[in-house]
């Protein structure tokens, strides 16, 4: 786990505990991992996504992978980001994760 799991560190946080979890070998695409590799990513999610709660106290966590440019992935290695959301961080929050393409998160 990189050091900005914890909520600290990492260059250009989205939100007040942002966090990384990184996987050990350095692979960018995530469907490259092993399922061993992917299941121990989720794993630590959900132990980041309880130090998150235990800290910061969200009220929500959007979770996501950027995989390959087209998708918005900017650095070559894979990571999961663990982002906690705050109830009026957002003017509206309705369809969350499908904010990625304009015009298609209010459905």
């Amino acid at each position: 786990m990189k050091g900005s799991a914890l909520g600290d560190g990492m260059d250009y946080p989205v939100s007040l505990g942002h966090a990384l979890i990184v996987p050990k070998r350095l692979i960018a695409n995530y469907f490259v991992l092993s399922i061993k590799e992917q299941m121990a990513c989720w794993m630590m999610v959900n132990k980041v996504k309880a130090h998150l709660q235990n800290r910061f106290n969200p009220d929500g966590f959007n979770i996501g992978i950027n995989i390959q440019e087209a998708a918005g992935q900017s650095v070559p290695h894979c990571h999961i980001h663990v982002i906690p959301r705050y109830t009026g961080d957002v003017e509206v929050s309705r369809g969350g994760v499908r904010g990625v393409i304009p015009g298609k998160q209010n459905y």
